[in-house]
């Protein structure tokens, strides 16, 4: 399969990113982590806010990471913060709209303004 660079997103890492956004549980975590903003949210915090906690969120939260979607950075001994990968987002975003109604007529065009 060819990939081609979309605003520094390849079709690989495109299918890999909506991969892990495949699971209810991984977007409802990288949606409460785009809530917390980008100090995000402990893991502790962060099992309050989705209601999923122990190794089942650390799993939902590694796998997003491998993804590039979220950053984990450890805080002190033992508290690890999670925050979203907003530029990976954007660009995730980018690469969706990029070639927006590039096949489609003028009203096409038009319509899809009035979207957004």
């Amino acid at each position: 399969m060819k990939t081609t660079h979309t605003d520094d997103t390849t079709l690989l890492d495109a299918a890999q990113a909506f991969a892990a956004l495949g699971s209810e549980q991984r977007l409802f975590v990288l949606r409460a982590l785009v809530r917390a903003g980008p100090e995000g949210l402990s893991i502790g915090e962060l099992g309050a806010a989705t209601g999923i906690t122990g190794a089942t969120l650390t799993h939902h939260v590694k796998f997003l990471a491998s993804a590039g979607l979220v950053q984990q950075v450890k805080q002190g001994r033992s508290i690890i913060c999670a925050a979203v990968a907003y530029k990976k987002v954007e660009a995730l975003s980018a690469f969706l709209l990029s070639e927006c109604c590039a096949d489609a007529g003028e009203a096409a065009h038009n319509r899809g303004d009035q979207n957004g």
